[in-house]
């Protein structure tokens, strides 16, 4: 994840240089996979029905348990729709007594008042909510009449409890129009957070990937975010614009930076070095409803170990795995583009499920990145590999 208020407000009051990896990754952990929505490009394959084999409370709480003494220091309950898990209060209350930062990731549709002061009484440290679009774009995305009201009035729910709440937009070629609205939509209801997630090709994400959003979008987009983000911050709002799954945004940031701060490059150039891009199998982790440990959430077709089987703590520090094995590796051997461009080591290679996905080899060049040979360095003749943005065409072209 790019935390890019939090990098621009160094522009404003610089803060010392640190590593800001901690001792354990991140766990996002979907709970349980049965979800009341169909999104378009659901990771986890969810549905509205019961999947078997799920872990029960006695296994959650004993993982727990291990990921504490582990350092793990963030759990983020997803699902599926968590809330459809009859225990997710307990678990909830209960990694908040152990002192876990602990986020709720919901597509907010049954969020009513009820549910609203449930979750408050928990003290989750942040509530996610999900929208494609406004009205009837998130409604066709998540395939259900009605999806947005029912989010936007969770969302308002936990708003007005003094919920830490967020919203998170899944960008692709289909729902380019609804961001901006969606920006608007944060300021006019005082959403504390923005999160713009880039699509990776995993689940049903990986069916819609031609209509992942092309490059020339992808730079509009990130352009219109940072201009946003930098007004808040010069009016000194409280609020978070985040980025997740394309590592290039950070190499793009240091470029907008370096156009109008350039007295600041050092800094910041050392600052998102220290962040490092990419933390799959390093800092971020996943655990799915089985129990299966992932790389992270758009891994679910590898499988690392199960948490019934070996403790998480011991199978995220099993390097004889090749995946986990090259994630850890520092630098990572990553070819193509990535293994010649500048910013290597503040991308650290991007997202390795797009490479896997579009080549079969995970330590390809990311196809998602957006930046040009000559703004990378890599000025060889050799074609950069992206998406077609034409439908029924082949999903890989080369572009100079």
């Amino acid at each position: 994840m790019f935390r890019l208020s939090q990098f621009m407000r160094e522009i404003v009051a610089p803060t010392p240089v640190r590593a800001m990896r901690p001792r354990g990754p991140v766990v996002i952990w979907n709970l349980i996979r049965r979800c009341n929505l169909n999104c378009r490009h659901c990771y986890s394959l969810s549905a509205d029905v019961d999947f078997p084999g799920e872990l029960t409370s006695e296994d959650v709480f004993a993982v727990m348990d291990d990921l504490k003494a582990y350092g793990v220091p963030v759990l983020i309950l997803s699902g599926g729709e968590p809330l459809l898990r009859p225990d997710i209060f307990e678990i909830s209350r209960r990694a908040k007594d152990m002192g876990f930062y602990v986020g709720l990731s919901t597509n907010g549709a049954l969020i009513d008042a009820p549910m609203a002061d449930r979750i408050a009484a928990v003290g989750y440290d942040y509530v996610g909510v999900s929208l494609d679009g406004i009205g009837a774009v998130h409604d066709r995305f998540r395939r259900q009449a009605g999806a947005f009201a029912r989010s936007l009035a969770g969302i308002r729910h936990c708003r007005d409890r003094g919920i830490k709440v967020g919203l998170r937009y899944t960008m692709t070629e289909q729902n380019r129009e609804s961001f901006e609205p969606l920006l608007d939509l944060m300021e006019e209801e005082e959403i504390d957070k923005f999160y713009l997630s880039h699509l990776v090709y995993a689940g049903r994400g990986n069916r819609y990937r031609e209509d992942d959003a092309i490059h020339a979008t992808t730079r509009a987009a990130m352009d219109i975010l940072f201009a946003r983000c930098w007004s808040h911050v010069v009016r000194g709002l409280e609020t978070e614009f985040v980025t997740g799954n394309n590592d290039a945004d950070g190499a793009y940031f240091l470029m907008w930076a370096r156009r109008r701060f350039p007295h600041m490059e050092h800094h910041l150039r050392a600052k998102l070095a220290a962040w490092g891009g990419n933390a799959s199998g390093v800092n971020v982790a996943n655990i799915d409803n089985l129990g299966n440990v992932h790389p992270d959430t758009f891994w679910w077709h590898y499988t690392l170990g199960n948490v019934r089987e070996r403790p998480f703590s011991e199978i995220w520090d099993d390097v004889s795995d090749p995946i986990m094995a090259g994630l850890k590796r520092r630098p990572r051997a990553i070819g193509g583009r990535c293994g010649r461009c500048r910013f290597f080591d503040i991308c650290g290679g991007n997202t390795r499920v797009r490479a896997l996905q579009l080549t079969g080899d995970p330590w390809a060049e990311d196809p998602a990145c957006y930046l040009s040979n000559a703004e990378i360095g890599a000025e060889d003749g050799t074609p950069r590999v992206r998406l077609s943005p034409y439908r029924g065409k082949r999903h890989v072209r080369a572009v100079s």
